[in-house]
């Protein structure tokens, strides 16, 4: 009887908790309908007002870090911006004070020079300054000139070639020759009508300076040293204009683009009239006088000329300088040879009573750009030299220049074995 009273007193205590538990969700149910917020809430109004500064800077320091970050590096970029259209100012300001002529017939002496002292480095890694600036672009010389290079010329560098009637035949193979490569960068500078018609039927891009007595009288009438002597009065538009130049004289035929072989680290570039490595890029001579006894040998530096006929040159103040020199000196020397002066301006250095020229100067590789002497006295008797493939081969060493060029086409253009054969080494 007592264990039933027990029971039953304990399944009435469950109940009230049970109906306890049920009443205080069904409470908390019809609270947070009525109050979503909660009792203690601020004002509701109060939670859409902006939040200000002064609450962003305790609640928010991590935003406010990253905002001046992103601030600081907006500041430090627009900083590198300036400093470098800065520098870039400068840069032309300097080439211009450089490229600027005094008047009054004195011309004005013109160096090029570092504008900040530099530290020398570690024994062995000093290399000095090999590529000297280009000018100033300067469009107004020549207009009409200005507007055809910018048509034809790749990279602001181009071909450009001199010549007249006389060579009309020559001509023909020279530009053949570029076309089949492909080379798109290439001018004739006609010095007579009939080339200008001539490369007009041939779809050539030709181009004939303005009227001049000087220039137009050797034009016409000149042979191959005369004209070639024109080249250095004529090239000095090209380069003020601020284009890179390879001369070439028309008794050369192209295999490859010559623009994919050259190094451009100096103002000139010039192929060799050197027949092997000794002659081309220099050699230690030795001079014998007897009579000297103990000290009858003395020791020569020599070097085999450029070709004044097939050179690279850069639009610099040096480069400008040598056609300046070489052309003055052909002027009032009439009886000098262009391509003596071209390499003496080149070599001679300054001593009492002469300044030289600072020009930096490279020679060519002379299986690459090679003249006729190598091609005739050596690589065609070499099995392993015959395989190699030319960029330009220059007919410079034999007066018979025009069989000759057609042969260099049958034989690597052609694959005629033989093409080459039938000639001799020099001439007869």
């Amino acid at each position: 009887m007592a264990g039933r009273r027990e029971k039953y007193g304990q399944s009435i205590r469950g109940s009230r908790i049970a109906g306890a538990i049920a009443i205080g969700v069904l409470l908390g149910c019809v609270f947070a309908f009525l109050y979503p917020n909660g009792f203690f809430s601020p004002d509701p109004r109060s939670q859409s007002r902006p939040v200000s500064k002064s609450n962003l800077q305790v609640d928010s320091p991590n935003c406010e870090s990253t905002e001046r970050v992103n601030m600081m590096k907006s500041e430090n970029r627009k900083l590198s911006e300036k400093n470098a259209e800065l520098q870039k100012q400068v840069r032309e300001l300097n080439q211009k004070l450089q490229a600027a002529q005094q008047g009054n017939g004195r011309t004005q002496e013109q160096l090029v020079v570092s504008s900040q002292p530099q530290k020398a480095g570690p024994f062995g890694v000093v290399k000095s300054l090999r590529t000297n600036p280009p000018v100033m672009p300067d469009e107004s010389v020549n207009p009409r000139l200005a507007k055809l290079l910018a048509e034809i010329a790749v990279g602001k560098e181009v071909i450009v070639a001199l010549a007249n009637s006389n060579v009309k035949s020559m001509l023909e193979v020279w530009f053949n020759s570029i076309k089949k490569v492909g080379i798109p960068n290439y001018l004739v500078v006609a010095l007579d009508d009939a080339i200008v018609e001539f490369c007009k039927e041939n779809d050539v891009p030709v181009y004939k300076r303005d009227p001049d007595e000087n220039v137009d009288f050797i034009g016409k009438s000149g042979g191959n040293h005369a004209v070639s002597g024109l080249k250095f009065r004529i090239l000095r538009e090209f380069l003020q204009l601020g284009y890179g130049v390879l001369l070439s004289d028309v008794d050369i035929v192209y295999l490859q683009n010559p623009f994919d072989h050259l190094y451009r680290d100096s103002d000139v570039e010039s192929m060799s009239d050197g027949h092997n490595n000794m002659t081309a890029y220099g050699y230690n001579d030795v001079f014998d006088e007897p009579s000297m006894g103990w000290a009858r040998y003395a020791h020569t530096m020599r070097i085999w000329v450029y070709n004044s006929g097939f050179f690279y040159i850069r639009p610099t103040i040096p480069s400008i300088e040598l056609l300046d020199r070489v052309a003055d000196r052909l002027t009032t020397q009439p009886n000098s040879w262009d391509q003596a002066v071209f390499n003496e301006e080149l070599a001679f250095p300054s001593h009492p009573g002469y300044i030289g020229l600072y020009a930096s100067r490279r020679t060519m590789d002379i299986y690459l750009f090679m003249n006729s002497k190598v091609l005739f006295k050596t690589v065609r008797k070499d099995a392993n030299l015959k395989k190699l493939k030319p960029v330009i081969v220059h007919v410079n060493y034999h007066p018979d220049k025009f069989p000759r060029m057609k042969a260099v086409v049958e034989y690597y253009v052609n694959g005629k074995q033989d093409a080459l054969d039938a000639f001799p080494d020099g001439s007869v």
